[in-house]
């Protein structure tokens, strides 16, 4: 699949925001929130479940998440996991100020790795959890199968991402203003479901939130998605800075959608859960389903 995201890009993004990140990511926060209570499944005592012993937190930003979880279930390991460095330097600085209730619980324990590319032993993981980081991610089936090799059969995968919806406002301003796309692009709520189904996850469960949030202006806009590293991450994109003419042009054909003195900020985001399946379970590759099955479950014949 060809890249439509300059990788290297969000990793400098995210690294430049790390410091600031938390002043501006109350959206983040809340999305991370309504994701975590689905944690909750794990608690049903219908499912006669252990406690987890490996969570896997994707994407962790500065890890409250991680370190949320960590609380949860102080015996397990948690793995922090995020792109960019100054990120899990933000992680470890903002789990030094808790400790563990029980001997031999842990902090987090902080890996820099691609999304695309985890580190991590086949079915190692109990819990997966990813918060608004596969957006930056174009081959979301890629992706999903990567997280189904390391998760447990059963084990349970909760993601979130933006939707086409986010920002659709200044994606629409800027089209006015030149014919340069300044909005990166994101599945439909539709292709994140297909790409769950061909990595072969049991049960997945999507449902969509609409935020709306209120700006003064376009720069206030720009500064907070700068200050959260949610810059426009397409290859194709302009590389040299919007010129005072383009953006004034974005500005003036932002205005007609000023609602109560505010400019609106409209943040779709998609949010599912679905369960580890059993190893055998078909994995859809270009079009074609690929079975792995454990060399142990393999009968061998003996010769006589």
């Amino acid at each position: 699949m060809t890249d439509l995201f300059d990788h290297r890009q969000v990793r400098r993004a995210f690294s430049r925001a790390a410091h600031g990140y938390d002043n501006a990511a109350a959206l983040q926060r809340e999305v991370a929130s309504r994701l975590m209570e689905q944690l909750d499944y794990l608690d049903d005592p219908a499912l006669d479940r252990a406690p987890p012993q490996v969570v896997l937190d994707v994407g962790c930003g500065p890890g409250h998440a991680s370190i949320a979880m960590q609380k949860r279930w102080p015996k397990a390991q948690v793995v922090a996991l995020d792109l960019a460095q100054p990120m899990l330097r933000e992680t470890a600085h903002n789990a030094g100020g808790w400790r563990p209730r029980f001997l031999g619980g842990a902090r987090p324990h902080a890996v820099c790795a691609d999304a695309r590319a985890l580190p991590l032993r086949d079915g190692s993981v109990d819990v997966l959890f990813s918060n608004l980081c596969l957006q930056w991610v174009e081959d979301l089936p890629s992706v999903f199968a990567g997280f189904r090799r390391v998760l447990k059969p059963d084990g349970l995968m909760l993601v979130s991402t933006f939707g086409p919806g986010t920002l659709h406002e200044l994606r629409g301003a800027f089209a006015e203003a030149d014919n340069v796309q300044h909005v990166s692009a994101f599945a439909t709520i539709a292709q994140f479901g297909d790409a769950l189904i061909a990595a072969g996850f049991k049960n997945p469960v999507l449902d969509r939130d609409e935020f709306v949030l209120g700006h003064a202006d376009l720069g206030e806009l720009m500064r907070e998605l700068r200050t959260l590293g949610a810059t426009n991450a397409n290859l194709d994109r302009r590389r040299s800075l919007t010129g005072r003419a383009r953006f004034a042009r974005a500005a003036q054909a932002y205005e007609p959608w000023r609602r109560d003195g505010r400019l609106p900020a409209t943040w779709e985001v998609i949010y599912a859960h679905a369960w580890g399946p059993q190893p055998g379970t078909p994995i859809r590759v270009g079009g074609v389903d690929e079975v792995q099955v454990p060399v142990s479950r393999i009968p061998i014949r003996k010769r006589t």
